[in-house]
């Protein structure tokens, strides 16, 4: 018995290492015929439709809804479907992804021909250059392994596998090419985390209570415990309702270090840092990511508004404080 254990498990360990070399055999087919296929997708005015039989068909759905994912118009049909009245959803700008592994799959050859007579272009995805999909597409695409990744070579392991790498790799340029942004993702997936995250605003996940307000003639020994109490690591400075400056942990570390006894009796306006970032409450969470990335802090003071582009010093209403755990997909909302 722990022997036949052994076997199952050299097989497992045999199959993922099969279907990595698959995939790593890819790099090397990135050419001139995938560049031309990224072009082609992302220049088409009308649809991706991406087709395929058993195995590669439910490997090309994927690939589909991939491509759909980034702004591609993109969905899969069954060509079976496409001879019972399917075949209208094809017009004469969309371009037609074609898989098959052997490249002679007859059912989708069926459908080519068809295809062919609307003047829609076809990229083909197959194992075998010299196949008459190869022949039918516009440009074919090598998705040919040396072995399956099951001990038979027969069932399709190593070759699926590699076809969604080859789809995945395909959506992967089509993002760059695209020049595609997380907002835009966000805005195609709005009921998952990471979209709620990325379209929520600043004002959905500051923190609003108990702010640690300071002012400037304030004293460091009363200071430390508003900052203490705040949670935040930082103090917030204002006078007549206009924020001055900012107060962070190090701050405090540092004017102990430098000030000795007489620190305690230091006011915050010699201490306090003038240029704090700030940001607009009605910013895009992932902009207060990015800021705080850019400029290596933890924390932003939410306002009203801003009046300059470089969020830099404002004049305007203090109304909350954002921090770096709250810009994480999978955060939950403080409100």
């Amino acid at each position: 018995m722990t022997e036949n254990k052994n076997q199952i498990v050299a097989r497992a360990k045999d199959c993922l290492i099969r279907e990595a070399k698959a995939v790593m055999a890819l790099e090397e087919r990135i050419d001139d015929n995938f560049l031309r296929a990224v072009e082609m997708i992302r220049a088409c005015k009308g649809k991706v439709v991406v087709t395929g039989v058993g195995k590669s068909g439910h490997i090309g759905s994927k690939i589909a809804a991939t491509l759909a994912s980034i702004g591609t118009q993109a969905f899969f049909l069954n060509p079976l479907d496409a001879y019972h009245g399917d075949l209208g959803m094809l017009g004469t700008n969309d371009i037609v992804l074609a898989i098959s592994y052997s490249g002679a799959t007859e059912e989708l050859l069926r459908f080519l021909p068809l295809i062919q007579a609307k003047g829609i272009t076809i990229i083909g995805m197959s194992s075998n250059p010299d196949s008459l999909l190869a022949r039918y597409a516009q440009i074919h695409l090598d998705i040919s392994v040396e072995h399956e990744a099951d001990p038979l070579n027969l069932i399709p392991t190593a070759s699926t596998t590699a076809t969604l790498a080859l789809g995945d790799a395909i959506a992967c340029a089509l993002v760059e090419a695209k020049h595609f942004q997380p907002t835009e993702f966000a805005a195609l997936h709005p009921g998952g985390d990471l979209g709620r995250k990325l379209l929520a605003k600043v004002e959905d996940v500051m923190f609003t209570e108990n702010l640690p307000f300071l002012t400037p003639d304030m004293p460091m020994s009363q200071t430390i415990g508003i900052v203490t109490k705040g949670t935040l690591g930082i103090g917030i400075v204002t006078q007549d309702d206009k924020l001055l400056g900012i107060i962070t942990d190090g701050d405090i570390r540092r004017a102990m270090l430098r000030l000795g006894q007489t620190f305690f009796d230091t006011k915050v306006s010699e201490i306090m840092s003038v240029t704090p970032k700030v940001i607009r409450k009605s910013a895009k969470i992932v902009e207060a990511g990015e800021m705080m990335n850019h400029h290596s802090i933890h924390t932003l003071i939410v306002v009203d508004d801003m009046t300059n582009d470089k969020c830099q010093m404002s004049n305007n209403h203090v109304v909350g404080v954002i921090d770096s755990f709250s810009c994480l997909p999978g955060t939950r909302f403080y409100h």
